[in-house]
């Protein structure tokens, strides 16, 4: 089983320097919502990053209006979730929608730019999931080994025999994220091992309706990206079963694996971010809370994978908490 040091280190990032850190304590405090009256907010909220998390975001903005709040404006850009961080930390945007943690190098851009006390907010889950032609009948099941093989930088496969002996002699093209992906950054770190490690022999986007044709145009295809874009192309497309390293079972992405951690290492959660001066505003905190209020119907709507009950209770401590101190301050 590979080691993450990166996404450790990503992760201390979005817990320490910016964001809360939740302890048990904070867990078993009050997790009551405050309480908005959403016809009377006004304002315009800006979100930008990821192309996973944005339909969820955008989802989230349209129920949020349906419930009431229709003097607030929601826009909702996919820059993938580098370019939305550096928006984020140069202060251009309210929310950076983030498909995995924010970096220490982002961090300190934002320390830089005093864009401080920031809050990282856990949204929802994800299977990053591995799509083949419909015509594909022999990899229905990939090891992390063997995709390693096929994504690792230098490597030449280009045909699906020299992955696996008995796959068919068809020529293999690949899709996958841009470099400015948290998509990409999470799968070249949990596959090959080190973050932004990737062959660049592929067809790289940001737009994963560019993956979704691609893909389903070529019978020697095969792509990834979140598991929204899967469930609402699935007629189109085949997702591979990713081989458990511990357990050798092969394990579809589904709602049920992610959310059980059986579907590794391609299981990840999902992430809003929100900078001090924004979350401040009325209108901010109440589309946040409204987010976690109604997480998995808005998670439903945009083929998500929804939060555990205890990542649920621990993501209102935080917003909870998060509310409390901006009206300290």
């Amino acid at each position: 089983m590979k080691r993450f040091p990166g996404v450790r280190r990503a992760v201390l990032a979005a817990g320490v320097i910016g964001g809360l850190v939740v302890t048990s304590a904070a867990i078993a405090a009050s997790t009551q919502i405050p309480k908005f009256n959403y016809s009377k907010l006004k304002g315009t909220i800006t979100a930008d990053g990821s192309s996973t998390v944005g339909p969820y975001t955008t989802a989230a903005a349209e129920l949020f209006r349906r419930a009431g709040a229709r003097n607030v404006r929601i826009t909702v850009g996919i820059s993938g979730t580098g370019g939305g961080f550096q928006r984020f930390c140069s202060g251009e945007t309210d929310l950076s929608d983030a498909s995995r943690p924010m970096k220490l190098s982002e961090a300190a851009e934002c320390k830089k730019n005093q864009i401080g006390s920031w809050r990282a907010f856990t949204v929802a889950n994800d299977a990053l999931t591995v799509v083949v032609n419909s015509q594909n009948t022999w990899a229905t099941c990939l090891s992390v080994e063997e995709l390693e093989k096929m994504w690792e930088p230098g490597s030449k496969i280009n045909n699906w025999k020299d992955v696996r002996p008995g796959f068919p002699n068809v020529q293999m093209r690949l899709y996958g994220a841009g470099t400015d992906s948290g998509t990409f950054d999470y799968f070249t770190e949990a596959i090959v091992g080190r973050s932004r490690a990737s062959r660049s022999d592929y067809l790289a986007t940001e737009d994963d309706n560019v993956t979704v044709q691609g893909v389903a145009g070529d019978r020697g295809a095969m792509g990834y990206f979140g598991f929204s874009y899967y469930e609402e192309n699935k007629s189109r497309l085949k997702a591979v079963s990713i081989r458990n390293p511990k357990t050798g079972q092969c394990v579809a992405p589904s709602v049920k694996s992610a959310q059980s951690g059986s579907y590794k290492p391609l299981g990840r959660p999902l992430f809003v971010y929100a900078t001090g001066s924004s979350f401040k505003r009325n209108e901010v905190q109440a589309f946040l809370g409204f987010i976690f209020q109604n997480e998995a119907a808005i998670a439903k709507r945009a083929d998500f994978v929804p939060l555990t009950k205890a990542q649920l209770k621990r993501a209102t401590a935080n917003y909870v908490l998060a509310v409390k101190a901006a009206r300290r301050g």
